[in-house]
């Protein structure tokens, strides 16, 4: 059957109120579902997937099969390179755990400090920062997740340190594609007239998260002993940011960020000493949940006859991390990304021919792009067997932990599909721009509330990049139309708002459902998405109300001396 052209409506309902008012109801019923009904993430995300279909249909007028076939195509996407992704991440970590090294690991840790609330800092914040700029794609969550409980935290408290130490670098993530497609989608030739702003406005939300993870880890008794060290790391790693954010060299702002934080961080350890580390260890482990987290498993004593932790041992317990960065960091030099992308396989997918954007443009999803060597599973993948080969074990034993794996994740796969699919559907039926017509009919006061299409952005697709992609050349848009009578002027404006755009979507980011599902797997509980929802949610308005209070005051003689 031929299909007609499908432009999308972003005003199907003849009220954009009402428009944005239907379009909300998938995003709704997956906030429902999941936080309120408490339902299982693969049950939430197909549910919702369901109604944002039947919108899509009824509402937006979308032909059933092109619904159909690019809820398809999002479903494949989610699989491949995001469940990949997550999957190679995690094989990663339990290749050291299966090898007995990750105790090496752990006591390596120690050596820095016998404080684990300074450790998680370093490792969820830090070295959380360091993968989200080499790999991203939630890569850094599975691996820290995995990584906190190791050290003595409970699972669930893992998952919220990790989701929410993993908001700053999102913006910066993946050598920097964020910003560069906000500043490209935005209609801006030069990135750096955008990486500055977000950069400085996450920039300032490094003097909070810090003391946020701290009163997540330990309450208040952690705020009161570790406060100087969690000063420390965030005013260092936010002055990087807003340094390198300005220069060329933006697309490194977190791989700095992360590595002169933790130079700091150590020296600063060799000054000052946090007091009441070991009553910590005690509290940190205690299950939030033990319904779901079932009897507390005390950290294990070092035993006498453990060997010695010489330099050796600890070069080895760090290979893995190592590797990591150094495959990463090859990979990013522009001759060996350019040879990666050109592996990619580009097919035109079935009944999307006529499907165009609002603008009347052919829409992306007309082809799928399989980019099997591009994207950061294929370089997780090799770490993973080069490790295992370097710890002795064999490619048996090296795979039937990929295999073990695999099964687990089971469940994890349908729901990021699902949710992946969703996205797809919403996005290409005019449901997602409907949403953010709406919000840019708030005029003068618009720039306070510019950071929520990113943060909705995020939330909706599990990727700054993507929220830039939909929403920036809307942020643009209404800066050209609210410029011109304001205190910046029309091209400060449409700056301000796309970075506020990008910025927003790194707080939407730790309560997306594919976030939450990569969390929960890492941790050994999934299914537990409803729960870490609802411990996190709270965190992702505070951090948002500051950006859009930050966005807003910008915009104003009060703040307006911030912009580059």
């Amino acid at each position: 059957m031929l299909l007609e052209v499908f432009r999308p409506a972003t005003d199907p309902l003849g009220a954009q109120w009402l428009s944005a008012l239907v379009a909300a109801i998938p995003i709704i019923a997956m906030l429902v579902t999941l936080g309120g009904l408490r339902w299982k993430a693969h049950l939430a995300g197909p549910f919702s997937w369901v109604l944002a279909f039947i919108v899509a249909i009824t509402a937006y007028r979308m032909p059933a099969a092109m619904a159909l076939s690019t809820s398809v195509q999002g479903f494949i996407y989610g699989i491949f390179p995001i469940v990949w992704i997550l999957l190679t991440a995690i094989w990663m970590y339990e290749v050291t755990v299966a090898s007995g090294r990750f105790d090496d690991l752990r006591r390596t840790f120690f050596l820095i400090s016998d404080d684990p609330r300074v450790l998680a800092l370093l490792i969820a914040f830090c070295f959380g920062g360091l993968l989200e700029a080499l790999a991203g794609f939630g890569a850094p969550v599975a691996i820290t997740a995995a990584m906190l409980v190791a050290i003595g935290f409970s699972p669930l408290r893992s998952a919220l340190i990790a989701l929410l130490a993993n908001t700053v670098p999102v913006a910066f993530g993946a050598v920097g594609l964020p910003v560069l497609m906000a500043a490209r989608s935005g209609g801006f030739e030069d990135v750096l007239a955008i990486s500055p702003i977000t950069g400085r406005l996450t920039a300032i939300m490094c003097l909070v998260v810090p003391f946020l993870l701290l009163a997540v880890m330990d309450g208040k008794k952690g705020l009161a002993q570790c406060w100087p060290f969690g000063l420390v790391v965030g005013i260092t790693f936010g002055i990087t940011k807003w340094i390198v954010s300005a220069t060329p060299l933006y697309n490194l702002t977190e791989v700095f960020a992360a590595v002169i934080s933790v130079g700091v961080a150590i020296a600063f350890l060799r000054v000052w000493h946090p007091t009441g580390g070991h009553e910590a260890t005690e509290r940190i482990g205690v299950p939030i949940d033990q319904s779901i987290e079932g009897e507390r498993k005390p950290l294990a004593a070092e035993s006498a006859d453990a060997p010695t932790l010489d330099g050796g041992r600890i070069f080895m317990a760090l290979v893995p991390y190592l590797l990591v960065i150094i495959v990463f960091a090859l990979a990013a030099l522009p001759p060996v990304k350019a040879a990666l992308a050109a592996t990619d396989i580009k097919v035109g997918w079935p009944l999307l021919a006529d499907l165009q954007t609002s603008a009347g443009a052919p829409s992306s999803h007309i082809a799928y792009t399989f980019a099997w060597a591009s994207t950061p599973g294929i370089l997780l993948a090799l770490v993973a067997i080069v490790t295992g080969l370097i710890y002795r074990m064999s490619l048996g034993e090296i795979f039937t932990v990929l295999v073990v794996n695999a099964k687990k994740l089971r469940f994890a796969m349908l729901t990021i599909g699902s949710v992946v699919a969703l996205a797809y559907v919403m996005g290409d039926s005019g449901q997602t721009l409907a949403l953010g017509l709406f919000f840019a009919g708030a005029g003068a006061l618009y720039p306070f509330i510019a950071p929520v299409l990113g943060w909705i952005g995020t939330y909706v697709t599990g990727s700054d990049t993507s929220a830039n992609i939909l929403f920036s050349g809307l942020q643009s848009s209404v800066g050209q139309q609210i410029g011109a009578g304001s205190h910046l002027g029309v091209e400060d404006m449409r700056a301000l708002l796309v970075g506020s755009n990008a910025a927003g979507g790194v707080v939407g980011k730790m309560i997306s459902p594919q976030s939450l599902t990569i969390a929960a797997t890492a941790i050994g509980i999934a299914g537990s998405e409803s729960i870490i929802l609802r411990r996190i949610i709270g965190w992702s308005f505070v951090l948002l109300a500051l950006l859009c209070l930050l966005s807003g005051l910008m915009s104003t003689p009060i703040l307006s001396g911030l912009l580059p």
